[in-house]
């Protein structure tokens, strides 16, 4: 067991003298140690520093390019992009609500009166909100215009978290699914839609999508659950009386 020595306190027998010799060895040996590992530290800081500022740099470099981008490249991108999608977007709209569909709806896709289109903005402006957002309306122009195959590839590139959108985007690859007689896949993005937002508008609506589709599966059981929630979660959905028809139908034919 060690034992404290005052300062200045002088060995009295050859034991003492001896464990006093072997104790500043030691501690000789631990700041020699320890220099030593400094001195090969700072010859690795020294060797290795143009690799240091270099990494150093680069990320110096990366952080600043990402703000420069941001403020100098995407947001002056985005709002040009968001300009000249204005007129795509009103020929979709127009299409919505008019009575020559087709052809705005065409004209949506592709461009008019000088204007561009909806493809256009995805191809010119790829990587911005605005092509992204350009992606849902070539999807649901496409949905309209029965190019099913196109419906789901542009609709597949779209993503969002807005409660209606997101929903109605899914619910629109369920719809292209369903036309090419790809139930499973078409039940599939029904559910999808369903679980992506709960409100009043698109969760009845594609609960019902889904009970058909289950029906037409042969899965009744599953069916009579989409159903039966419409009925307990949205029973002032426009949607409940087809769903009181359908569980009559299904129980029925159990």
């Amino acid at each position: 067991m060690a034992t404290y020595k005052k300062r200045g306190y002088k060995p009295k027998t050859k034991k003492e003298k001896v464990e006093i010799v072997e104790e500043n060895s030691t501690t000789a040996e631990v700041f020699k140690s320890l220099d030593e590992g400094a001195s090969k530290t700072e010859q690795w800081v020294v060797k290795n520093q143009n690799y240091i500022f270099g990494v150093i740099g680069a990320i110096a470099l990366v952080v600043l390019g990402y703000l420069g981008y941001n403020k100098f490249v995407a947001e002056p991108q985005q709002k040009e992009a968001m300009n000249e999608m204005y007129q795509a977007k009103k020929y979709f709209e127009e299409a919505v609500n008019g009575v020559e569909s087709d052809s705005l709806y065409n004209m949506a896709l592709n461009g008019g009166e000088g204007k561009y289109g909806m493809l256009d903005i995805v191809n010119e402006y790829g990587g911005t909100p605005a092509a992204n957002l350009a992606n849902y309306y070539a999807g649901m122009a496409y949905l309209n215009l029965k190019d099913y195959q196109n419906a789901i590839t542009y609709l597949s590139d779209f993503s969002s978290d807005d409660k209606m959108l997101n929903p109605i985007s899914k619910g629109g690859i369920g719809d292209a699914f369903v036309q090419l007689e790809q139930l499973e896949e078409g039940l599939e993005y029904y559910e999808k839609a369903i679980n992506a937002s709960t409100n009043d508008f698109t969760t009845p609506l594609y609960l019902l999508k889904a009970a058909r589709v289950a029906i037409d599966l042969g899965d009744n059981a599953k069916a009579l659950d989409f159903l039966n929630r419409i009925k307990k979660e949205f029973s002032s959905s426009t949607e409940v009386t087809q769903a009181d028809v359908l569980i009559g139908k299904v129980q029925a034919s159990l």
